[in-house]
């Protein structure tokens, strides 16, 4: 286990405790009868560091990016394999004329 994924798991538990105060937030506004206008500073302030963590954590984690174009040093899967079962060539583009001689008009 990384660092990032001790962080991640950190801001879960950070949010759960945020859920957490706010439940025991409503219930004590219940007990003395008045009106939830939203939850304390505090738990906010968790949400928003829970987050944040999560989001590091979600980016970090994963491992770097790869690169998607085919020509590209990184791609390492670039060539198709040389099983011809694969390969269907009984598809809607026979119907389509084998040259198309399109020109411009000027």
């Amino acid at each position: 286990m990384g660092l990032g994924f001790i962080i991640g798991v950190f801001g879960v538990l950070i949010l759960f405790h945020a859920a957490y105060s706010t439940i025991q937030y409503r219930g004590l506004l219940k007990i003395m009868e008045e009106e939830f206008s939203g939850p304390p500073m505090n738990v906010v302030l968790e949400l928003l560091l829970g987050f944040v963590l999560c989001i590091w954590a979600a980016l970090t984690v994963p491992g770097n990016f790869l690169s998607i174009h085919p020509d590209s040093e990184e791609n390492r899967i670039v060539s198709l394999s040389a099983n011809l079962d694969f390969m269907i060539f009984n598809h809607r583009a026979k119907a389509f004329p084998l040259e198309v001689d399109m020109k411009l008009k000027h």
